[in-house]
């Protein structure tokens, strides 16, 4: 990994881009604000002037992997699709595409829950999925059902335990139709 050295612009994404990068290289647990800084070519208190500290970026990189997310389910979607089908291929698709923001979306105790941003982005997130399935009996059950499969779908590729080929988002729609036709 190189080093990304800052000289203009906006520098809080900067951060958060090196951040994104150095997680998706080592993982949550090896993250340093003063590497961090190092590879970003800033102070080292420039992140925690921006974020305040390490639960802070943490906070803002699960925010960005939730509207993310959000982006990608608020698509319209062909009515005669499978619709949990659908949905699950777009949370997988996001899940292999950004594998540091959905490390980070899921370290719950690593996150500051009460942050509006990420608060609204994961709210906004789980109203696309439940607004899919309105009107549904147990809708709920559905809801739940469907997002496990495809969290976990998504876990096992992410951590080598699948290897379904070049596109793994798709190779989960036929996955989903066993469960959801």
């Amino acid at each position: 990994m190189t080093s990304h050295p800052y000289h203009h612009g906006d520098l809080r994404h900067a951060i958060l881009a090196v951040a994104v990068e150095l997680i998706r290289v080592d993982g949550i647990g090896k993250l340093s604000l003063r590497e961090l800084a190092r590879r970003a070519g800033v102070s080292h208190a420039a992140p925690a002037h921006h974020f305040r500290d390490k639960t802070g970026l943490l906070t803002a990189i699960a925010a960005e992997g939730f509207e993310t997310l959000a982006d990608a389910l608020a698509a319209p979607v062909d009515p005669d699709a499978n619709i949990l089908g659908e949905l699950g291929v777009r949370y997988v698709r996001v899940a292999l595409t950004h594998p540091a923001h959905f490390e980070v979306m899921w370290a719950r105790a690593t996150l500051r829950w009460e942050d509006s941003a990420l608060a609204a982005a994961a709210q906004r997130a789980l109203g696309l999925l439940r607004s899919a399935l309105d009107g549904a009996p147990d809708a709920e059950s559905q809801l739940q059902a469907a997002w496990s499969l495809a969290h976990g779908y998504a876990a096992l590729c992410l951590g080598g335990n699948l290897a379904p080929g070049p596109d793994a988002a798709e190779a989960f729609r036929p996955i989903a139709r066993q469960l959801f036709p």
